[in-house]
């Protein structure tokens, strides 16, 4: 993430240019934009009926955010996307020829993923995390030979798809969080190709709370004290788009999370 050099006096037209979607409705505020562009020229007829719903129905678009340096992609360093066995659901285990399972709360993340209002079927989403120590596998000491808490699936006719895993540590520095990414197709996503979206999902701190008050996960009550979702370097610009809601308890809990394209 990086900041610019602000441009003055271009008028608003350059200034609602140059923010994306979430700032913009920051400052102006859920309809405020609507608002706004509608006092500039005053409409003389109403919108269809057919319009008015795909704009009821459409979603924010959920930012673009780094993939971090974990990403097992082969942007920086490995690269798990070519190997057989990645399009899987369950990825607490390791596959091939490395046989570790990841330990933790169990978590299901489920995703819907849209594209202007419309389910997006036929589209990859790659997922990873850190496990409950805060290690990714394939990078960080001790788990660097293995492969576990990544996976690659396919929406569904309504735009879904579901991951079996754990809940992930809070580390030093960062707000529990999901890595994704999503691809044209599951040929794009197995080639390593061009993601169309590299995002991250945050988890609520009512929640957090609750998993790391279980065994396994005590470095995780400190780390997540020292920070916040409005101090975190990736969620601090806005998050509204990127919180789950996460329903069950320490037996087994679902995030969810609606990604528009």
């Amino acid at each position: 993430m990086s900041g610019h050099t602000p441009d003055h006096d271009r008028g608003l037209a350059f200034d609602l240019a140059t923010l994306n979607r979430r700032r913009v409705l920051a400052l102006f505020g859920g309809a405020g934009l609507a608002t706004l562009v509608g006092c500039a020229a005053p409409s003389t007829s109403s919108p269809s009926s057919a319009s008015a719903t795909a704009a009821a129905g459409a979603v924010a678009e959920i930012p673009d955010e780094t993939a971090g340096p974990f990403p097992g992609d082969g942007s920086n360093g490995p690269n798990i996307l070519t190997e057989s066995g990645i399009v899987r659901s369950d990825i607490r285990s390791s596959f091939g020829s490395a046989s570790g399972t990841a330990q933790g709360v169990p978590l299901t993340v489920s995703l819907s993923v849209q594209d202007g209002g419309k389910a997006l079927a036929g589209a990859a989403v790659y997922l990873w995390h850190c496990d409950r120590d805060g290690n990714y596998s394939m990078y960080s000491r001790g788990v660097t030979d293995q492969n576990y808490l990544r996976g690659v699936q396919e929406t569904d006719s309504a735009g879904k798809v579901t991951f079996t895993s754990v809940f992930p540590a809070a580390y030093d520095g960062r707000w529990p969080h999901i890595h994704f990414e999503v691809y044209p197709d599951v040929a794009e996503a197995t080639k390593a190709g061009d993601p169309v979206k590299t995002t991250q999902l945050a988890f609520p701190k009512d929640v957090c709370e609750e998993v790391y008050a279980t065994d396994g996960y005590s470095a995780s009550v400190g780390n997540l004290a020292k920070t916040s979702l409005d101090t975190d370097m990736v969620f601090r610009d806005g998050h509204d788009t990127q919180l789950a809601t996460v329903t069950g308890d320490v037996s087994g809990y679902t995030a969810s999370l609606v990604v528009g394209l």
